[in-house]
């Protein structure tokens, strides 16, 4: 195998990765669109003197919610979008009115667990950029 087709390989590859991720993250928004409306619809049929309606309507939204941010993660590669689809997946869990003592703990530890990775690795991230561009305005 000759240089010009080792290096047209892995470009090719990734361009091919990147439009499969942009057409599943097209199929997830329409997805979701779908949803929506069908959503509304069942919604407006419940009887909302009921507890068990809002908690429908709660549920519905973070769904609603958790495909647009997994949408978002699909398109940006962004670590901020990973961690706030995690967050909305924990909320979602939490705010269920069956839950369990043991998966209040799970998630109180998850959003701490999450609340700690944003800190150390964004935080870091951001200082790191903030320090290069303050060493290349230096330098020029």
């Amino acid at each position: 195998m000759d240089s010009k087709t080792s290096k047209w390989i892995p470009k090719q590859f990734i361009n091919i990765v990147i439009w499969m991720e942009r057409i599943l993250a097209i199929s997830v928004l329409v997805g979701i669109v779908l949803y929506s409306f069908g959503s509304i619809l069942i919604l407006a049929g419940m009887d909302w003197k009921l507890t068990e309606t809002f908690y429908e309507l709660i549920y519905r939204v973070l769904l609603i919610v958790i495909g647009l941010e997994l949408v978002r993660m699909l398109i940006v590669h962004d670590l901020s979008a990973v961690l706030e689809l995690l967050a909305f997946v924990t909320a979602r869990k939490v705010l269920k009115p069956d839950i369990e003592a043991i998966d209040i703990v799970l998630a109180i530890i998850a959003f701490v667990a999450l609340l700690g990775a944003r800190r150390y690795f964004l935080e870091t991230q951001s200082y790191k950029q903030k320090d290069n561009t303050h060493h290349s305005s230096l330098v020029n």
